[in-house]
């Protein structure tokens, strides 16, 4: 199976008083996928943090991995209570799946299909 499918993990900015809180639990994320990478739960991840735009995406996490795994990864116990801690601290917190590579073009292809 191909790591083609990934978890886009986004935010905007800690809640006014919880920023340390917020910086710790991004540690802790870092932490933990480093953790799942090691076990071969996921691929690869890549945190990103965005300068200053006006805008409500500040930074976001890209994981990537196989579907299954994905997929097994963000319903664990861990994934959602790590989730749900950031929630209670950070704005504007989404997980969103996706794809990359062949996985994408196969998307791509499906779309191109629709239109005809």
């Amino acid at each position: 199976m191909a790591a083609d499918n990934v978890l886009f993990i986004g935010w905007n900015r800690t809640i006014a008083g919880r920023e340390k809180v917020g910086l710790e639990l991004f540690r802790s994320a870092l932490g933990y996928f480093a953790e799942v990478k090691a076990a071969g739960q996921i691929a690869s991840f890549e945190p990103v943090l965005l300068r200053a735009h006006g805008g409500d995406l500040n930074g976001f996490i890209l994981i990537k991995g196989e579907a299954a795994k994905l997929d097994a990864l963000q319903h664990s116990e861990k994934f959602e209570d790590l989730i749900t801690k950031v929630a209670v601290n950070v704005q504007g917190v989404g997980v969103i799946g996706g794809w990359s590579g062949e996985s994408m073009m196969n998307q791509v292809q499906r779309y191109g299909q629709a239109l005809q």
